[in-house]
């Protein structure tokens, strides 16, 4: 058996146990995850809140933006709170206070050490203790409870509403008055708030094997989360155990991938290159020519979300203004950070579909009939699902469309998957429309019995059918599917689909394209596909699970969360060998010249990927690092050091390609585009290491020392000293701007003042 019908057979059985394990993770979630009880009653018997309250108050919280304005959980914004930490909180400080007054003090904050102590150990078992009954599917609250729930019920809702008492608290949370102008509304988000609050501070039955005489300590629901002194909310012991095991599985996985490489890498012989670029004359069809207008999109949606990035930062700072002007009224903090977050995906997304048309054609020389009409027309679809979305989700924020008609057209509120169901079934449409043209296109390769290429164009079209199918994961749930579960399937979007398919069809995509380049022998270059798609989702498919350690998941899961994310990084510690294979390619030849920007682009991908996605990615995946670091501008770091520095750098490098096909018989103004590659660089190194890093840091510590409710609190975050990190962006985001328009200059100028290239085709390249 070849090597490559080897690694065929190894991707095939990794996938079928990979998944198997995957789904078997969810049941275990969906089957242990926080009840939502019928009725919350007192002791006395008085309804306190009912299901029908929890729900409404969802779909309210889903309406005004979701994870966009503060988190659930840990997930979502980072101004405002974490609202099921800050409810824990102040209801845990609501009963203490009552206390303290039955101690003749006038609070909790005035009695002396040991008082508090004897009233904190007092608290504990009434925050703790689980008054679950599954037969009546009813929590009985004692009265201390039930009075301090009305106390913050009762500072919720003057926070959502236009009440003056709380607008300094508004003003530095970022949110417009009246988020949630009905009344009624806003009660029932208490409701809400507290479900989430009393599933991260309530002992969730044993579940699992337990060992005779165990004095393993009761978790909560969310194992411990959030960091709670007051209620004894502190890491498990588990967390501390996986984290110390995947540190070592992350060590042990360098050590077998490091014997490897030593062991089966050789340097290939010399492969002789061609005279000439064998791209330099290939023949642009019709469909090929008509993808350029996806990337003009692209550029535009990239400006546009670097916009609302500058705007959604200031508003940290301002909180309802920019420079004294009330813009919260017209686009509010929640839908400038919904339309940041939701374009980083789009405009990155769209670029990988775009050279997904461009080099179907190119790869197999074949343009099928009506290809050219099948990419306008989702050109066209994809225009009218971006602006149809983003109207229903302003409108959903400014609570003018409705909570019956919300779900399908407004604000899902899930961050990453906001758009409204009827836009994502439009999309998921979309894509399946992609699918067919890119697999039509390369039919005449997949089907041959003697191309070189055809394992990497399997593995391509392997990956183009997942990108094409697995956004029905963002299907799988309804408008009252438990958080647990669309959590869950939110992260099969998130994480499998974005960070795992994508990247194993840019990968085969690089590869068709050295190949075809004459840089690679078709044979190697399948070989190291396959073993690359094998090594990244041996830990990249049930990676995923790192993402669900707080949300309802029993520690089976943590525990393979743990395990296999730290192997997703494994492959990053060998990127440098990549960066200098690619590198040393892009001068290989005198005519590589006309391709040094993207491989650039390709060297700055392997850079952030080992940076962004490695160390920083590392920094936070160990269960005991997220249980702090989750929803704190350290997870802010990995995210935009990852998305922008690996995908997006990715989605510039692929688009270059391809407007080097599209424009290459044009003079390239390669100034611009030097400024754009450092420009961008640099910029983001500097938004990280000037505000999200020290910023993250001294949030973690704050974490640590007085509980995660401190750490995202106004008082800690309106601090001068975090003021001045958050200004501190503002060189960092010019450095970035300015480069990405730039970039957008130099696309720009191809199309409206081209010059042709005196030089002969393919025989060099001039940088003018």
């Amino acid at each position: 058996m070849s090597s490559t019908r080897r690694l065929w057979w190894g991707l095939a059985v990794l996938l079928v146990a990979s998944f198997s394990v995957l789904l078997w993770a969810g049941g275990e979630i969906f089957r242990t995850a926080p009840p939502v009880p019928e009725r919350v009653v007192s002791e006395s018997g008085q309804v306190v809140y009912t299901k029908d309250d929890i729900q409404l108050g969802r779909q309210v919280w889903q309406s005004m933006g979701g994870m966009q304005l503060g988190s659930i959980w840990g997930h979502g914004g980072y101004v405002a709170p974490d609202w099921s930490a800050d409810w824990l909180h102040r209801e845990a400080m609501a009963v203490l206070d009552g206390w303290a007054v039955a101690e003749g003090a006038a609070n909790y904050a005035g009695l002396d050490a040991e008082t508090q102590a004897k009233l904190r150990a007092r608290l504990q078992p009434i925050m703790r203790g689980n008054t679950y009954d599954p037969a009546s599917q009813t929590i009985t609250l004692p009265e201390a409870r039930v009075l301090a729930a009305s106390s913050v019920s009762a500072h919720y809702e003057s926070l959502f509403g236009r009440d003056p008492a709380t607008a300094s608290l508004r003003e530095a949370y970022a949110m417009k008055n009246d988020t949630v102008p009905d009344a009624a509304h806003r009660k029932a988000l208490s409701a809400f708030f507290w479900w989430s609050a009393w599933a991260a501070g309530t002992e969730r039955p044993q579940i699992g094997i337990v060992a005779k005489g165990s004095s393993e300590k009761a978790v909560t629901y969310t194992n411990n989360w959030p960091h709670e002194p007051l209620i004894g909310n502190t890491p498990a012991a588990p967390l501390w155990g996986w984290s110390v095991f995947s540190v070592l599985f992350l060590l042990a996985g360098i050590g077998l991938l490091g014997w490897h490489y030593a062991r089966s890498h050789q340097e290939e012989g010399p492969t002789r290159l061609p005279a000439t670029d064998p791209l330099a004359m290939l023949r642009i069809t019709p469909s090929m020519r008509a993808t350029a207008k996806y990337f003009w999109v692209v550029l535009a949606l990239f400006l546009t979300q670097i916009l609302l990035g500058a705007i959604t930062a200031h508003y940290q700072v301002e909180g309802q203004e920019a420079y004294g002007f009330a813009l919260s009224d017209i686009i509010p903090y929640s839908i400038t950070r919904t339309w940041h977050t939701q374009l980083a995906v789009l405009w990155i997304a769209v670029a990988w579909l775009a050279t997904g048309l461009y080099m179907a054609p190119a790869i197999s020389g074949h343009e099928p009939k009506f290809q050219r009409l099948g990419v306008n027309f989702l050109f066209g679809c994809l225009l009218v699902i971006v602006v149809g979305s983003f109207a229903g989700q302003w409108l959903a924020v400014q609570q003018k469309l409705g909570l019956a008609s919300n779900f399908w057209f407004g604000h899902q509120g899930w961050e990453y998957a906001d758009m409204g169901r009827f836009w994502q079934w439009f999309l998921f449409v979309g894509l399946l429309l992609w699918l067919t043209l890119v697999g039509r296109a390369l039919w005449p390769v997949l089907k041959s019995e003697t191309s070189e290429i055809k394992p990497i164009v399997g593995l391509m079209f392997l990956s183009t059918v997942c990108i094409g199918l697995f956004f029905a994961s963002a299907l799988m749930w309804g408008e009252h599917t438990h958080i647990s579960e669309v959590e869950y399937w939110r992260w099969w979007l998130v994480h499998l689909w974005v960070e795992g398919f994508f990247e194993v069809f840019a990968a085969a995509v690089m590869s068709l394209i050295f190949v075809k380049l004459g840089l690679l022998r078709a044979k190697s270059a399948a070989t190291a596909v396959l073993f690359a798609t094998v090594v990244f989702l041996s830990g990249g498919v049930l990676g995923t699970l790192h993402h669900l350690y707080f949300v309802g998941t029993p520690t089976a899961v943590v525990a393979l969360g743990a395990s296999f994310s730290a192997l997703e990084v494994v492959p990053l510690a060998f990127i440098g060998f990549e960066a200098y294979h690619t590198y040393r390619m892009g001068k290989a030849t005198p005519w590589m010249a006309r391709y040094k920007w993207p491989i650039l682009f390709f060297v700055a991908v392997s850079f952030w990927n080992l940076v962004g996605a490695g160390l920083f990615g590392f920094l936070i995946n160990p269960p005991l690092s997220l249980y702090y670091m989750q929803g704190l501008n350290l997870t802010a770091l990995h995210g935009h050091t990852a998305l922008f520095g690996v995908y997006g750098m990715l989605g510039i490098a692929l688009l270059l390609f391809c407007v080097r096909g599209l424009r290459g018989q044009m003079v390239w103004h390669t100034g611009p585009l030097k400024l754009a590659f450092w420009a961008l660089n640099i910029g983001l190194a500097m938004m990280a290491l000037l505000t999200l890093l020290p910023l993250g840091v001294l949030q973690l510590i704050a974490a640590i020392d007085h509980g995660y409710a401190y750490a995202r609190s106004a008082e800690f975050m309106q601090q001068p000293l975090i003021d001045m990190l958050v200004w501190m962006r503002v060189p960092g985001d010019t450095v970035f701007s300015v480069g990405a328009v730039s970039l957008a200059w130099f696309v720009l100028r191809l199309w409206v003042a081209p010059r042709r290239d005196p030089v002969p085709a393919g025989e060099g390249a001039r940088e003018v």
